[in-house]
């Protein structure tokens, strides 16, 4: 297993958009969005892909620090602190459980932050660092 990060920070009423933000849609692989399903994002382009990772230490790290990025901007003073996210996140992801993050910023901006499992339990996307290399395993 492996894990892919994905982040997208954008006008949080663009979410409204869930036909492109579903795979079924033709839109689905050039939108920026992000998709209604976590495990979706392996449909999308592997340039999409902010980092890979093969420990779970390294995507926790990765986690934090996106989550650092926005942390200063989000609405509403934060519900969960960073260490029971990172808690969570560090028993969820070696058991094929996505992580996905979505805050609420100022200015009614969005931001998700999300590492997900590779293979998928969810979907049957194949990896798409491989699909973009011309193979289809996972």
């Amino acid at each position: 297993m492996h894990w892919h990060a994905y982040q997208w920070t954008g006008n949080g009423a663009d979410r409204a958009n869930e036909a492109e933000r579903r795979p079924s849609s033709p839109d689905f692989p050039t939108s920026p969005l992000p998709p209604v399903r976590t495990g979706d994002w392996l449909a999308k382009p592997a340039s999409r892909i902010a980092a890979t990772f093969h420990e779970v230490s390294e995507a926790a790290e990765w986690l934090a620090a996106e989550y650092g990025k926005v942390r200063g901007a989000l609405l509403l003073p934060e519900g969960i602190p960073l260490e029971g996210r990172l808690e969570y996140a560090r028993d969820a992801l070696p058991r094929g459980v996505d992580v996905q993050w979505g805050e609420w910023l100022q200015g009614a901006r969005f931001a998700g932050i999300g590492v997900i499992c590779n293979p998928n339990r969810h979907v049957t996307h194949p990896c798409p660092i491989r699909r973009s290399a011309g193979t289809s395993t996972s």
